[in-house]
Parts: C-alpha cells; sequence; structure tokens
C-alpha cells in the first residue's frame, strides 16, 4: 500500500501535536519550573501512577495558528491535563494543572478539560486525584481584554466544574495535592476534597494573591498570606510534606484504606504479621494516676492498631482530637482519638469541626468508627464563646447521632459534659469499653465543688480541709465500678485487652456494612 493510500499522514501529524502538547510551555517555562524547585504536570502524573498507565484524554486540545495554506504553525496546549491510569492498581482520573502554560491561569484552559475529568470519575465511580498549581478559575484581569468583556461569575447555569467537584464529595475518593501557587478556583478545588496538602517550601494557598491583598493595605509575600502554617493550622488544608514525591506518596495511602466509590466497600488487606490478641504491657500505665497530668496519645493508637497502619490527618487543626485511618486485623477504620496535651483533650471549635468533617468522611466510605475517648468537655472561656463552640459542638452530635456505621468506644479517662455525651451514636447499639482509668460525670468535680458546696466550705474552721473531704468522699462515689453496678456502663477491661476487642469490633463490623450512597455525605 502506498503512502497515498494509508493514514500515515495523518498519524504523523497526530504524533507532531502530541509532542508539541508534550512541550508544554516550552524549554524556558519547564526551565523555571524546574529552578523553582518544582515538578512539571507530566513528571508529576508520571511519578504519581504506576508505570505506563497513564491514558490521556484531550491531549492536543489547545490553541493553534495556520498560516495562510492552513497550515499548523504554533501550538500551545491547554494547561489543564487528564486522563485514566492506575494507582497501585486500581483505576483512578487524574487532572492536572500546567503551570508552565500562562501560570496555570484560566486564560489558557479548556473549561471542558477539567469538567470532563471530575465528570469521567463521578461516572465512572474513580477516584480522582487533581495536581494543582494556578487559578484555574473564570478568568483573570487579563481576560477582559482579550474576550472584550467581564465575566458573570457562574455564567448562565451555574459553574459545571464547581457543581461536579462537590458533588463527587458524595461519589468518589478526591485527593487534592496543591504543588505550587493556588488561588481563587484553583484553592477551591483544592479545599474541595476529602484530603488536601501541600509542598512546604513551593506552594501557597489563598482566595487571592498578596497584589489583590496590598490593594487592601496588607504587605505580605506568599507564605506570609498562605503558606503551609497558615493553611494546616486553619483547616483549610489537611497536611503539608517536604517534597513532591512525599505528597505522592501520600495520595497513594491515602487511597489504600478507601473503596473506589460509595459502590463498594473499604478494601481488606490480609493481616498476616500482627496477632489480633497482641496485648501491648505499654497500656497498663499509660494513663497517669493524677487526672491533670496529660500523655502522649499516639503511641496508644500505634499500640492498638495494626503495626504501622495509623495514618494521621488534619494534624495541625483542632489539636485536642486526632484523626485518621488504621487497620484492625487488616480491616480498615476510621479513628478518632483525645489528645490531652491541647485543652486537656475538650473539644474547641476548631476539634467539633474536625470532628463533623471526619465522620462524615466514615459515614460516606462506609468505615466503622474507633473512639478512644478522654474529652473532659467542651472548652469553656471567652474564645470559647467567641468561637461559637457550642454550635459546633450540637453540629458534632448530630454528626455522631446521624452516621449509621458501626462504633465503638473506648473510655480512657475523661467522660464529662455535653462533649462526653457525643461518645457514641444516640438511638442505636455500639460497642463501648472503659478502661480502669476511666472517669466520669456531668461535671468534672474540679472547680465544681467550690461552686456546689460554697456554703459548707466558707462555714468551716479549715475551709481547705473540709473541701479535701468533700472531694475524697465524691471520689469514692465516683468509681467507675459503682457506674458498672448500675448497668450504666457496659464493661471495665484491662487496657491490655483492648486491641483483641477492637480487632473483635472490626470483624463483627466487617458484616454489618452495605454499600452504596449514604444517607448523608461530606461535603467541603
Amino acid at each position: 500500500m502506498s503512502r497515498r493510500e494509508s493514514w500515515e499522514p495523518e498519524l504523523e501529524e497526530l504524533r507532531r501535536r502530541e509532542a508539541l502538547a508534550r512541550a508544554m510551555g516550552g524549554p524556558d517555562k519547564v526551565k523555571r519550573q524546574h529552578d523553582a524547585g518544582r515538578l512539571t504536570v507530566r513528571e508529576r502524573i508520571e511519578r504519581l501512577v504506576d508505570r505506563g498507565s497513564f491514558h490521556e484524554v484531550g491531549a492536543i486540545a489547545g490553541r493553534a495558528e495556520y498560516d495562510e495554506k492552513g497550515e499548523l504553525k504554533r501550538f500551545t496546549p491547554s494547561n489543564c491535563v487528564l486522563g485514566r491510569a492506575t494507582l497501585d492498581g486500581r483505576p483512578v482520573v487524574v487532572v492536572g494543572d500546567d503551570f508552565t502554560v500562562r501560570g496555570g491561569s484560566a486564560d489558557a484552559t479548556i473549561r471542558e478539560k477539567p469538567i470532563m475529568a471530575e465528570r469521567m470519575a463521578g461516572e465512572l465511580r474513580l477516584p480522582i486525584v487533581r495536581l494543582i498549581e494556578g487559578s484555574g478559575g473564570g478568568g483573570s484581569v487579563r481576560t477582559i481584554e482579550t474576550t472584550g468583556r467581564a465575566n458573570l461569575p457562574g455564567g448562565v447555569g451555574g459553574t459545571a466544574l464547581y457543581h461536579h467537584t462537590t458533588l463527587n464529595l458524595g461519589l468518589v475518593p478526591v485527593v487534592a495535592l496543591g504543588l505550587g501557587s493556588v488561588a481563587g478556583l484553583g484553592a477551591a478545588r483544592l479545599a474541595a476534597s476529602h484530603y488536601s496538602l501541600m509542598t512546604k517550601a513551593t506552594s501557597a494557598m489563598f482566595v487571592a494573591g498578596p497584589p489583590v491583598v496590598a490593594r487592601l493595605g496588607q504587605s505580605l509575600d506568599k507564605h506570609e498570606l498562605g503558606g503551609w502554617e497558615i493553611q494546616t493550622r486553619a483547616g483549610a488544608v489537611d497536611d503539608a510534606v517536604d517534597t513532591e514525591e512525599e505528597a505522592f506518596a501520600r495520595a497513594r495511602r491515602f487511597l489504600s484504606y478507601l473503596p473506589s466509590s460509595v459502590d463498594e466497600l473499604p478494601p481488606a488487606v490480609r493481616n498476616r504479621e500482627d496477632d489480633p490478641a497482641r496485648r501491648e504491657e505499654s497500656l497498663f500505665t499509660a494513663i497517669p494516676r493524677d487526672p491533670r497530668a496529660a500523655y502522649k496519645v499516639r503511641p496508644i493508637i500505634e499500640a492498638v492498631v495494626d503495626r504501622g497502619s495509623f495514618f494521621e490527618m488534619g494534624r495541625m487543626f483542632g489539636r485536642s482530637v486526632v484523626t485518621g485511618f488504621a487497620r484492625l486485623d487488616g480491616r480498615p477504620v476510621a479513628l478518632l482519638a483525645s489528645d490531652p496535651v491541647f485543652h486537656g483533650g475538650a473539644w474547641t471549635a476548631d476539634a467539633c469541626a474536625k470532628v463533623i468533617r471526619f465522620v462524615d468522611l466514615a459515614e460516606t466510605f462506609h468505615l466503622p468508627v474507633v473512639y478512644l475517648m478522654d474529652c473532659p468537655g467542651f472548652a469553656v472561656g471567652l474564645e470559647a464563646e467567641r468561637t461559637a463552640t457550642i454550635r459546633l459542638g450540637v453540629r458534632a452530635m448530630a454528626a455522631v447521632n446521624q452516621s449509621t456505621v458501626p462504633w465503638c468506644t473506648v473510655i480512657m479517662r475523661n467522660a464529662f459534659g455535653v462533649a462526653g455525651v457525643v461518645h457514641q451514636p444516640a438511638g442505636r447499639f455500639s460497642l463501648r469499653y472503659a478502661w480502669l482509668s476511666a472517669r466520669w460525670g456531668s461535671l468534672p468535680l474540679e472547680g465544681g465543688i467550690e461552686a456546689a458546696y460554697r456554703a459548707e466550705i466558707e462555714a468551716a474552721p479549715d475551709p481547705a480541709a473540709k473541701l479535701a473531704e468533700i472531694e475524697a468522699r465524691l471520689q469514692r462515689l465516683r468509681s467507675p465500678f459503682r457506674t458498672a453496678e448500675a448497668f450504666w456502663v457496659e464493661e471495665i477491661i484491662d487496657p491490655r485487652d483492648t486491641r483483641r476487642l477492637l480487632c473483635e469490633f472490626a470483624r463483627l463490623a466487617q458484616k454489618r456494612l452495605r454499600p452504596g450512597l449514604a444517607s448523608f455525605t461530606m461535603r467541603p
């Protein structure tokens, strides 16, 4: 067959255009990206997914210029790269911003490409990973001149991109990695995820960048305005890492605990190395006898879950509560734990917001919940009132009560007040165990005795001795064994038995999990 009779010329033209697309913004722009310590979008995809698995969609979409003969003279690819790949053998959708083309701005984007990525993930029920660098919004100031008009946000019929971006939160796992300067709708896409992170030295996130903010009289560089310390402590982004390679590794690990969509159940792995009945002697002395003494909760978590399986999220936000995934006898669970190092474990407004989001995540993807509890109540004081702690607290209570996934609580020490109520769902069965160190009540005795027995204490010849006498009497009455006598707590256990009981819970819970769309799902 002659060349004229075959489709070889068209194939060559296709390959030429694909090569132009792979050149991205050109050698100088690629060099600038590397000089700034950042990978290009195509390098990121290559290092994130399984080798050779990326199947690109819309590679040759972009802006072309033709000569008078209709021959291609110049081609600038769209600064959005999307496609399907496998990640640890599982199909996923990947969509990334190309900062080498117009700095990732909307002026160089074909809007249908990121929309297609979101629709592909939702309708094929595939996890989606967003590699975000740039604005990715509806246009910039320069757009007014290039189009000859100003854009009305949303246009007619709303913004399809953000509609699918948020809709996917109730359907498939969504991971967003901020790998450079992220602003506007790019920042919204980063925040609208189940798990988000930033690279510490090379990324920043903000609604509007330093030049815009400077017009308000605030002169800040991008890290002062929206660096990782700002965003992780505010809870806008979950985590931060040193390198892009670490970001890709954490994305892969996060997804390993979750099903590909709500139509499946979380994947269990065979537990060959860690005995479900393993007893950790350290647990017996983990809680100090002094109720005011803090202790480190993460060693307790590591002692009861499968070794090395705890994956923490949001460590810098709402720090009196620890959240993360873990495995028990190979089965994924969502784990909540109190951290008495911060606010004595009391729930602040931020901690309540963290609990709401985490419980919603567990409900969306059918993860049983384990709560290692040491909560003396809601945070109190002027700051607690200023931040509407009680409003967020009752929202957290509603989230827990509305959840349907199996739930198991271990009361390690404190369970007081209204926040103490929020340790298991109301109106349905859940498992609960109390350690020997557990103590509870409507209010802690500390501080409350002085108010409740003020007249008696003030009338005593020795007020301090009278206070000590009353406290000792009430402490005896507050014994957890008296509560167990009334069957107001089900079981008091040796802490060293905790892992065995939690692994049993995970096995029992597995039988009750059902795939499908949850009655309520996670929102940003």
